[in-house]
């Protein structure tokens, strides 16, 4: 499908009624097909009946038995009861009284004169009639003609539910599912009109470049002459990619809300079913709505789940796949004329298929990405418009404290501080509420349950006064602004946070180098006061190794290798590592490297902690007392007399 939109004058009155023509008889069409599987059904229905059910229904539990074992049971006594029908020779006999009866049938043998003085010697009860013509009547028109009019009553009643429940006259026809099934294949697409959204763009902060183009789109949709006139043709499919929670539907609903249109929402993994066809029949539905709506938008969320690049592996899914070349049948031929726009928003990109991707399909690719330090704080007081917040906020500082944090991510604090303050008994949110709401969201609750010994306390004091005290002998760019040994349910057992000053999106071989010495300060701390390693370095150890082998198969930052990429890059928005691209001979000098790299910033860390030692025991039993402490505090302490170093060691100047 297209989204290029041209005045509806454009086109002459005859080119509508054609078009009006051919809607008509393909759905005549349908309702003929429609039809016939209804026959099909009815008919296989009906033998089913008659063979299975309605016999065993009719017939009872008269057992079927041969003449000689008839005759053997009359000589023995067994049989208390004889009835013969004269024209057809059939012989219904009982044996036994009461509940223990049974009935059983027979055809008498031809010419057998001594069956009647067999049952006088044995004392039978029988008897003899002709056959019953209305009853026989009856019986063919309970086996032949109830079961199909069940069927069609049933069939009737489940169209006329279903075309109520679906607003639509061909919920029977192939279009709509499988017959009397309609509705299986419904797109389930939610529809919302575009006022009804209640977004448009002052709704979405921190992504002012993805709103400027998108500004287009909603131009387009609301005055096309002016477009057309220059000859102008709108992208035919937007793809919004980017991390998760960075607002791509929130986007998309604000083109709705500021075009004023329809609004189709739908996940990608509703198109794939089970069974296959399933998933190409809603495709087509979905675009059918969308043709009877237009203008409108169309949004298909996590769009990778159907649009998965084809390969000829074994593991490949037919269902999917059919899916696929339904959706792009459709984006291919679709009537563009009315104005239908198809946003689609993903994670993953680069594992889309080319052909979706394509100029003709989704040939405009918007970033969403995280937002920067401005955005954040945009961000943040977008949605503190809507919490009672006290007087004098300062959403710079809890901006600077969140970097990476999504749209989400902000939102979820914003919330968190509101919770807080209602826990607190205060009626409105206060800039302790947020600062703690931060801590919430990045490290989890406190726990209140787990209490720390002595010793293990003394430990965690040591550890993040590492880490600050090697971060203070930096270049300034990143403070510390916080140290608290109080352990979080996010597993911390404490957590010493650095803020930048200024948003910057450069980072040298220096600075990575210092970010690794900084993680190595907690492991140094612990070494050189207590003389032992503990696990609480895990995490630390974990993301200086990252740091280091990005360094290394990445950035080009390596002595060793120099600029060469020995890695590529998987799934960068959802925080995918590196897959090494080299041999397994280098791939072992690469752990050698990266194990020098980390060693490095290792021995710079105990060096800073040897020079700063007096310093390191002064402020852990600070922390250990009070723990928590702000980033003021710390510097207080640090610089107040002649007992700190604050430059680097001479290894890494």
């Amino acid at each position: 499908m297209t989204v290029r939109v041209i005045p509806s004058g454009t086109k002459p009155a005859w080119h509508k009624e054609k078009i009006q023509d051919m809607d008509t008889n393909d759905k005549n069409r349908r309702k003929r097909q429609s039809m016939t599987l209804y026959v099909l059904l009815g008919l296989l229905l009906l033998a089913l009946l008659r063979s299975f059910v309605f016999p065993s229904v009719i017939n009872g539990s008269v057992r079927e038995t041969s003449y000689s074992d008839f005759l053997s049971k009359v000589d023995s006594g067994e049989v208390t009861k004889v009835d013969l029908t004269t024209d057809s020779g059939e012989i219904t006999y009982q044996t036994g009284e009461g509940p223990s009866a049974q009935l059983y049938r027979t055809t008498q043998f031809p010419n057998d004169s001594t069956l009647v003085t067999r049952l006088e010697e044995a004392g039978v009860d029988f008897s003899a009639h002709l056959p019953d013509e209305s009853a026989t009547l009856l019986v063919y028109l309970l086996i032949n003609l109830l079961p199909l009019i069940i069927f069609l009553f049933g069939g009737w009643l489940l169209n006329r539910r279903l075309r109520k429940e679906l607003g639509d006259d061909n919920s029977m026809s192939f279009g709509g599912g499988f017959g009397i099934g309609g509705g299986l294949g419904r797109s389930g697409a939610k529809e919302v009109r575009g006022e009804e959204t209640g977004v448009t763009f002052r709704d979405v902060a921190g992504q002012d470049e993805a709103k400027e183009s998108l500004q287009e789109i909603v131009g387009f949709l609301k005055n096309p002459d002016r477009y057309a006139e220059i000859g102008a043709k709108l992208p035919h499919g937007a793809l919004l990619v980017g991390p998760p929670g960075t607002g791509k539907t929130l986007l998309a609903k604000a083109v709705a809300g500021e075009a004023n249109v329809p609004f189709f929402s739908i996940s990608g993994s509703e198109f794939v079913e089970m069974f296959v066809g399933r998933g190409a029949a809603k495709v087509r539905d979905l675009f059918k709505q969308a043709n009877d709506k237009a203008p409108c938008i169309v949004f298909i969320d996590e769009i990778d789940a159907v649009g998965k690049r084809r390969d000829s592996s074994f593991t490949s899914n037919d269902e999917r796949e059919q899916t696929l070349n339904q959706l792009l049948a459709e984006m291919d031929g679709f009537d563009n004329h009315k104005g239908i726009v198809v946003f689609a928003a993903t994670n993953r990109p680069e594992s889309l298929d080319p052909a979706l991707t394509r100029p003709g399909r989704f040939d405009r690719r918007i970033p969403v990405e995280l937002p920067d330090l401005a955005g954040r704080e945009a961000i943040l007081k977008l949605h503190a418009n809507d919490v009672k917040m006290e007087a004098g906020i300062d959403f710079g500082v809890i901006a600077r404290q969140t970097p990476g944090a999504s749209g989400a991510d902000l939102a979820n604090m914003i919330n968190e501080a509101a919770l807080r303050a209602v826990r607190m008994g205060r009626n409105r949110v206060s800039q302790a509420d947020i600062l703690e709401s931060v801590d919430v969201v990045i490290a989890g609750e406190k726990k209140k349950s787990t209490v720390l010994s002595e010793h293990e306390k003394e430990v965690v004091a040591y550890h993040e006064t590492g880490h600050a005290i090697v971060a203070a002998v930096q270049d300034g760019k990143k403070p510390v602004s916080k140290i608290t040994i109080v352990p979080r349910t996010g597993g911390a057992l404490g957590f010493t946070m650095q803020t930048e000053e200024d948003e910057h999106y450069l980072t040298t071989r220096e600075e990575y180098k210092q970010q690794i010495a900084v993680l190595c300060g907690g492991r140094a701390a612990e070494e050189l006061i207590f003389g032992q390693m503990t696990s609480g370095a895990a995490n630390d150890i974990e993301r200086a190794t990252k740091i280091a082998r990005a360094m290394v198969t990445q950035l080009g930052m390596s002595e060793r290798f120099g600029m060469m990429a020995l890695g590529q890059s998987r799934n960068q928005y959802l925080g995918g590592d590196a897959t090494l691209t080299c041999s397994e001979g280098t791939a072992q000098e690469i752990d050698a490297e990266v194990q020098r790299l980390v060693e490095e910033g290792h021995q710079t860390a105990l060096e800073t902690l040897r020079r700063n030692r007096f310093k390191l025991h002064e402020i852990a039993h600070y922390l250990q007392r009070k723990e928590t402490i702000t980033g003021e505090e710390f510097m207080r302490i640090l610089t107040r007399d002649d007992g700190f170093a604050p430059r680097m060691p001479a290894a890494e100047e």
